[in-house]
């Protein structure tokens, strides 16, 4: 009766690392998988916004597209020109949702 305690004990030992071993894998590959595609994506975006310079063509986030005329680092924002008519807007730099221009030094 002692051996059978023992070793249903240890089965059980074996069982419960199993387990947590299995969730390990579970947490690490979802980690994999969700994660850090997110991560590399928001660094991309925070790339391509502090690389805006003046003459580019960008998209905010909101949909106003229009070149950018100036950049303001003390408040972080830029200033767009819109429209043939040449209307200027202040927008900071969170709110740059493309840079539809191409430079010829891109990677």
């Amino acid at each position: 009766m002692n051996f059978y305690a023992l070793t249903t004990q240890a089965a059980g030992d074996g069982n419960m690392w199993f387990i947590i071993i299995i969730y390990a894998v579970v947490i690490g590959g979802l980690y994999f998988l969700l994660m850090r595609p997110q991560n590399k994506k928001k660094k991309k975006e925070e790339q391509m916004r502090k690389n805006v310079q003046i003459g580019d063509e960008i998209t905010t986030i909101g949909g106003i597209s229009g070149r950018v005329v100036g950049i303001k680092e003390d408040t972080d924002s830029l200033i767009i020109e819109t429209g043939s008519d040449r209307a200027k807007l202040r927008i900071k730099r969170w709110a740059i949702g493309s840079v539809d221009t191409i430079h010829d030094d891109a990677e």
